[in-house]
């Protein structure tokens, strides 16, 4: 079987990494397209067959758009693949644009629920699909929202980007006690957030960051009230070009809890971070799972919003604790029942560390993806081998 993957990027996306890593192992001849960039090197020693060239739709310069799809065609051309499977909207767009008569099937794995809670941008996306088209959710929401919107069952799979168990077997470093490092007393009770900073996109009506930030800053003010303890760690820099929104926050943080919140920036030792939280927070206003995992399988006590795929793994009370989406106040509730209740924290904790595991299991997950791949390929009446 011989499968194209398209992806907008080469910086991150370590998802995209671990999935097309375990297609090899299952057999697939795996080929992905993608701009150079630091994980190109990567993915050629797992044995993907890489091809430099940014598959994604341009909708700033849409001149541009003729060349790529010229490009696109041409590398299918060559290719010749089974099926072709995009991993992001721009890349769906441009690959539904580019092969419009060609009969191979085409797979749109969505990794967030972001564009499918826009009636504009869900629209679009679902009038240029074809019969040839099929979707993977990688979330329960996501995949309902595909059937509410009229695409048939037998069209839509289940995926989730799963994760190597082995990346969170943590070993605690003498060298990274950040309670040392930043000079925090050692009765701090650190609350710890790891997301990159996403500006707001006036577009999509957004005042504040996707990733929540500002909620959290809001949520840690009113803890600070009762908890003189608590603090609040930030992990991420700023995503695209987002340096002045990045600014705002840390400026936004020292206005509403100074002398509480740490911003660390880019790091490249979280997996050493993450088990020295007492809580971690995700307060996405949109999401798939997102960081939830890591913080899972760290042994982390995790806090989400009610957001996408966040309740495919947060049960609140039995595996974390969950609260309203855009909502300080409930966060900070929750943040406060975390540390009031040591005990039931550890037990959530031992409880997700079972769910997570189950849930995003990186083979399992794989095991997943290539059985869809034989079912959209036994139903056209096509080899799956």
């Amino acid at each position: 079987m011989k499968v194209l993957h398209l992806l907008k990027t080469a910086v991150g996306a370590s998802w995209a990494l671990r999935q097309t890593s375990e297609l090899v192992k299952l057999g697939a001849e795996v080929h992905l397209a993608l701009p150079d960039g630091p994980m190109v090197t990567k993915y050629q020693q797992a044995g993907v067959k890489v091809h430099i060239f940014d598959p994604s739709i341009e909708l700033r310069k849409p001149w541009l758009n003729k060349q790529k799809i010229t490009k696109l065609r041409a590398l299918v051309d060559e290719i010749s693949p089974d099926i072709i499977h995009s991993h992001f909207v721009a890349t769906t767009l441009l690959m539904r644009l580019a092969l419009r008569k060609y009969k191979l099937p085409r797979i749109f794995h969505v990794p967030g629920p972001l564009h499918l809670e826009h009636l504009l941008f869900r629209s679009v996306e679902l009038v240029l699909a074809q019969q040839q088209d099929y979707w993977l959710a990688s979330c329960l929401w996501t995949r309902q929202r595909y059937q509410d919107s009229g695409i048939e069952s037998t069209r839509i799979g289940l995926a989730y980007y799963g994760v190597n168990e082995e990346d969170f077997l943590f070993q605690q470093s003498p060298t990274a006690n950040i309670k040392q490092q930043l000079n925090l007393p050692e009765d701090s009770f650190v609350v710890g957030m790891v997301a990159y900073f996403y500006a707001p996109k006036p577009y999509l009506g957004q005042t504040r960051g996707l990733k929540g930030h500002e909620d959290l800053i809001d949520a840690i003010a009113i803890v600070k009230q009762s908890h003189a303890n608590v603090k609040c760690i930030f992990v991420g820099g700023p995503w695209a070009n987002a340096d002045s929104y990045f600014q705002k926050v840390k400026q936004y943080a020292e206005q509403k809890a100074p002398g509480t919140c740490v911003f660390l920036g880019l790091r490249h030792d979280v997996p050493l971070l993450y088990p020295q939280f007492d809580l971690a927070v995700h307060p996405s206003h949109s999401e798939n799972v997102g960081g939830a995992v890591e913080s899972m399988y760290a042994q982390v006590a995790t806090l989400t919003t009610d957001v996408g795929g966040f309740p495919d793994l947060v049960v609140d009370g039995e595996t974390g604790y969950m609260a309203q989406s855009k909502s300080p106040t409930q966060l900070a509730n929750k943040i406060r029942q975390a540390i009031n209740e040591p005990e039931e924290r550890q037990r959530l904790v031992a409880n997700a560390r079972h769910k997570v595991s189950q849930v995003m299991n990186v083979q399992h997950n794989a095991c997943q993806v290539f059985d869809f791949y034989r079912h959209i390929l036994s139903a056209r009446g096509q080899s799956n081998d």
